[in-house]
This record gives C-alpha cells, sequence and structure tokens, in this order.
C-alpha cells in the first residue's frame, strides 16, 4: 500500500493542473470573439473544471482500480484473463506466451524476490498492480503485473533480472507512469520494476556541463536541483510533466524546445549503465564529449522502449541556461502560419520553441481564463525567442516582418518575464482547456503524435481536419511546428467511442507516412503503434531490430509485446539457452 500514498499525491497534482487549466464551461455558439468580454468568470472553476477534465486525469486511475483487473495476478492466465475487461484491440498475443515460464514459475519468482527485498521494495498489493498496469492516458490499456519492485541501486536490478530470468518471468520497466502509448502495461503479467527510487544526483559537473544521475530521477527535479544550486545550466529536453529521464530515453522524447535542441536522439545522452536480461551491467561509453570509439552503444537504448535492458545511470549533456521572451501572432490559415515559420527560421531568428495552435486550441484557451488577455481565435503561433535583450528586440521585429508577409497580424510580446511565464504556462494548458471546452461530460484524451517534414505540415493538417468534421469529432490541434510534429486533441467521450478514433487515427498516420513522415515523433511505439511500423521502417530495418533484440534477449523477458510488430516474435524460443548465458 505503501505506493498508493504517491499515487494519491499525483492524482492531485493532476485535479490541481485541471482545476487550473480546464475550461469553465463548453463550447458554445458565437463565443469566438477574441475580446475579453467574452471570457468566462473564473469564480465559478471549482465543479465544472473538475467534472469536465479532472476525471479524464484522475478519475480514470480510479476506473482502472474499479475494474478490478486482477487479484495479485502471479501467472500468465491471472494477467491475460485482466484483458478481458478493456479494449479488445490490446488483448494479448496468445502466440507470444510460449516464451514464459508456468503459473508455477511466477510464483516461485515472486517469492524469491519477496527473499531478497523487504517490504518497502516489493508489492503484491491489488490496488498497486492495477495502477501500474495502466494510468489515466492510455484509455482502456490497463494489464497488471504480477509484482512491482522497487530497486535503489543498479546492483538490485541486477537481482531482479537474474531471477526473471531463471523462471522466464517478464520484466516491465516503470518510470513515472507518464508513457501514453502503453509501454509499462504488463500484457503477461510479470515483473514491474519500478525506478522511482533510483532517483539521485549522483555528480555535477558544470564545468564541463554534464551530470551523473539515477534514471528514474525527473529532468524537472534536476533542473530545479541546479537553478537551486544557482548553476545556470538545464537539460533542455522538455516531454510531459513528472517524466524520468529512464523513460525519456526509452521513449526518444522530445517537446517544445526541440526545434532548438532537438531530441532524446541528439547528444543529450552521453553514456548509459544498462543492466541486460541476463545480469549483465554494461557502460556505454566515458564521460567525454565526444568519442569515434566503435558504435554508439548509447543510442541503442534510446528508443528501445525497455526491450533490450533496464537504464540504471546515464550521464545527461547540459544547456546554458538564456532569458527567453514569448510573442504570439495569428494568422488566417495554418499554410500561412507554417510558410512564415520557415522563413523564420531559414532567417536564423533565435527561437528556441516554435508552437502551432489551431482556432479551436486558442478559442479553448480564451474560455479558460488563464491567458493574460484573450486573442483572435485564429490559427496561431507561439513564439518562445531566447537571448539577451537586444537580441530578443530584434527577434520580435524580424518575426513581425516576416510574418507580415504571410498575413501575420501584430506579435504580441510579452511586456516581462511574469507575462512570458503565464503566455507559456497557458500553452502548457492547452491540453486540459481542450478538455473542459468540450463540453463533454467525462471526457477523455485519445493522444497521437505524428510528424512529418516541416512543408507537409499544411497538407496533413487540413487532411486532419476534415477526417475530424466528417465524424464529429471535437479534436484542437497544436503543433511543435517547428519539427512538423503535431498533436491532435482528440477528446472522446467515453471508451466506447474508441474504435472510431483509432479507425479516424489510423488514417492519419497512413497520410503522415505517405508524406514522409512517422506514427509518432515523440511518444514512441509502445503496445498502440506496432502495426504501423512494417510500412514506415520496411522489412530490412525490423529484421535487423529483430536480430539486434534476439541476440540481448533471447527469452523475450523485456518488456514483451511492446515496439515490434506481434508477427515477427512468433518464432519459438529454446530453453534452456546455451551453457554461460543464464544465471
Amino acid at each position: 500500500m505503501f505506493h498508493l500514498r504517491r499515487q494519491a499525491v499525483r492524482s492531485l497534482r493532476q485535479r490541481q493542473l485541471a482545476q487550473r487549466y480546464a475550461s469553465t464551461g463548453p463550447r458554445s455558439a458565437g463565443s469566438g470573439s477574441g475580446s475579453s468580454a467574452g471570457r468566462v468568470v473564473p469564480a465559478v472553476l471549482g465543479v465544472a473544471a473538475v467534472g469536465l477534465a479532472a476525471y479524464a486525469l484522475g478519475r480514470r486511475e480510479q476506473a482502472n482500480i474499479d475494474a478490478k483487473p486482477a487479484a495479485a495476478p502471479t501467472t500468465v492466465a491471472a494477467a491475460t484473463v485482466a484483458s478481458g475487461s478493456v479494449n479488445p484491440a490490446f488483448d494479448p498475443n496468445p502466440k507470444l506466451r510460449h516464451r514464459f515460464g508456468s503459473p508455477e514459475d511466477y510464483a516461485a519468482a515472486v517469492d524469491d524476490l519477496k527473499g531478497l527485498f523487504d517490504d518497502d521494495h516489493i508489492t503484491t498489493d491489488e490496488e498497486d498492480l492495477a495502477h501500474h498496469g495502466g494510468s489515466a492516458w492510455t484509455y482502456g490499456i490497463a494489464l497488471p503485473p504480477s509484482a512491482v519492485v522497487y530497486p535503489e541501486t543498479t546492483e538490485d536490478v541486477v537481482k531482479i533480472m537474474k531471477v526473471a530470468t531463471k523462471y522466464r518471468v517478464p520484466v516491465v520497466p516503470y518510470g513515472s507512469g507518464t508513457g501514453l502509448e502503453g509501454q509499462f502495461s504488463a500484457p503477461y503479467g510479470g515483473i514491474c520494476v519500478n525506478m522511482t527510487k533510483m532517483n539521485r544526483i549522483l555528480a555535477l559537473h558544470p564545468q564541463d556541463g554534464d551530470a551523473v544521475v539515477q534514471a528514474g530521477l525527473g529532468y524537472e527535479t534536476l533542473n530545479a536541483e541546479l537553478a537551486e544550486k544557482g548553476i545556470p545550466l538545464f537539460l533542455p529536453l522538455d516531454p510531459g510533466p513528472d517524466a524520468t529521464i529512464g523513460g525519456m530515453i526509452g521513449t526518444g522524447c522530445s517537446g517544445t524546445n526541440s526545434v532548438r535542441y532537438g531530441t532524446a536522439r541528439g547528444e543529450w545522452f552521453l553514456n548509459v549503465t544498462a543492466v541486460l536480461p541476463d545480469g549483465t551491467v554494461l557502460k556505454t561509453r566515458q564521460r567525454s564529449r565526444k568519442s569515434s570509439a566503435g558504435p554508439d552503444m548509447t543510442k541503442l537504448f534510446v528508443g528501445a522502449e525497455g526491450t533490450l535492458g533496464i537504464i540504471t545511470e546515464v550521464t545527461v549533456r547540459l544547456a546554458p541556461l538564456l532569458p527567453t521572451r514569448v510573442g504570439v501572432v495569428s494568422f488566417p490559415s495554418v499554410r500561412a502560419a507554417v510558410d512564415a515559420v520557415v522563413d523564420i527560421l531559414n532567417d536564423g531568428v533565435q527561437v528556441q520553441c516554435v508552437e502551432l495552435l489551431d482556432a479551436l486550441s486558442v478559442a479553448a484557451l480564451n474560455h479558460s481564463g488563464i491567458m493574460p488577455n484573450n486573442l483572435p481565435e485564429k490559427d496561431s503561433i507561439f513564439f518562445k525567442f531566447q537571448g539577451n535583450p537586444t537580441v530578443l528586440e530584434n527577434s520580435a521585429q524580424t518575426v513581425q516582418d516576416l510574418a507580415g508577409r504571410h498575413g501575420g497580424g501584430n506579435i504580441h510580446f510579452a511586456a516581462d518575464e511574469k507575462e512570458s511565464a503565464a503566455i507559456w504556462a497557458a500553452r502548457k494548458g492547452a491540453l486540459f482547456a481542450a478538455l473542459g471546452h468540450s463540453g463533454y461530460e467525462t471526457p477523455m484524451l485519445y493522444g497521437n503524435d505524428v510528424c512529418v517534414p516541416i512543408s507537409a505540415l499544411p497538407e496533413l493538417v487540413a487532411d486532419s481536419q476534415a477526417k475530424f468534421k466528417e465524424f464529429g469529432i471535437y479534436a484542437p490541434i497544436l503543433g511543435h511546428v517547428g519539427d512538423g510534429n503535431f498533436h491532435a486533441t482528440i477528446i472522446m467521450r467515453g471508451l466506447d467511442e474508441v474504435p472510431m478514433m483509432s479507425k479516424v487515427m489510423s488514417g492519419i498516420i497512413k497520410k503522415a507516412q505517405e508524406l514522409d513522415g512517422t506514427c509518432t515523433g515523440e511518444h514512441g511505439v509502445g503496445m498502440t503503434k506496432k502495426k504501423y511500423l512494417r510500412d514506415e521502417l520496411g522489412d530490412g530495418t525490423l529484421d535487423l531490430m529483430l536480430r539486434i533484440k534476439n541476440s540481448v534477449d533471447p527469452l523475450g523477458i523485456m518488456n514483451p509485446g511492446k515496439l515490434y510488430p506481434d508477427e515477427l516474435m512468433y518464432e519459438e524460443v529454446k530453453w534452456p539457452p546455451k551453457a554461460g548465458s543464464c544465471c
């Protein structure tokens, strides 16, 4: 039960975010004015905010618990029975079950772990297991593990891996539960390795611009610690709140800062220490800023979603923390906005973030009451400029000139850091505002993150908006327009709409791939997008991925059911493995 305290804190934080960002009322005809008169009085926030948005953020966690997936499932059968109460699209593939141990093996593995870890480091409590099987963001994927173990050191992880290999029990890494594609669900039961106790900063090297941390540390915690110590550096990768560094590596994350700093696939992780399925510990390279000593083994773990091993320590590269200022420009269309952004980026303007919000998103922000001043309800670009005061002023003027060539209105340039922070907080709260503005009694998010070459973004957005109109879907659009990545904030009334949303989203993904894009720009593949990989990556790349997977994890116990298309995972695994390869 000890983990439930953390769950309660997180649910409370989600509700507080919802109360802060959600609309005070649903959409209404004639509410498109950009004047402050159209704002709803913030005093009526309470019940409407919680009823519309907090449900989607916090209550779905309780719904997963209420579903009673399976009391302390310690067998494959018990774990798979739980799938009967969720969306059939995520039912575990029975052809993979031959890889894993018998019910007796599962029970023996849990018993061994209880002999290695005290009650503060292992739990089989039913509610804890349900909590670790799904989250408020995974719309119906609620597949619990058999036990949850909380390691504190690399040596602890080695112990877990040796037990898992001995009994052929799946291992599912867990960071903070913010993944959107079911990466931490346990479709075959097994051992959930919760990394949140491995959250220490092991060393800070300001002169070298790096830090050595445990993989369960949140990036926000690292940046807060740097600020508290007066070190003007930060880790600029900017995924969702609460993300851990290990999870960020696993999904190959990015965020609003990607136009300036790139993604997790850049040079932000200098090395990792990882534990392989058989308990082998490796460190991918030294701490020097660059190295030509062989292939980059660190990158092998970026985007692997915990399917090759568990990362325990990381050396992260840090960037100088520079002054910023926010500006907003409205445009007559998405095409005009994107064309302006291309010109602005090619001009060399120092921007840290370039974010597209369509007219629906701006309307949701206006009606939420969190913007310092209402904006015209048009397709808009939110800029975050970077540099000293002179550079900031020059950047704003250049953007104004270039935007004007594409029909852009006057730039609203924040007067000071306080207003900049308020505007950017509103941008970060656009999702919550959309949940509330939907007008649905129990709104739920259907996540997505397609990405295309920047020049193709207007075509993809227009195609997506046409699909939403055809099916009557409320879906404001947010986009990291500087790199062609956009999110349709698809809002569902309930889980019964998942099949329709899946059909619509499948069409959008196929369109993105036709435009030389990807099914996932930053959320990862998980359980939900692996069926799109063959069309995107091709047989040769998938074959190489599978060869690496089978070489490192011949038993297939590392985070099964994720990333790799099911049809590639049918081959029978021989047991026992060759001598010397197991515990």
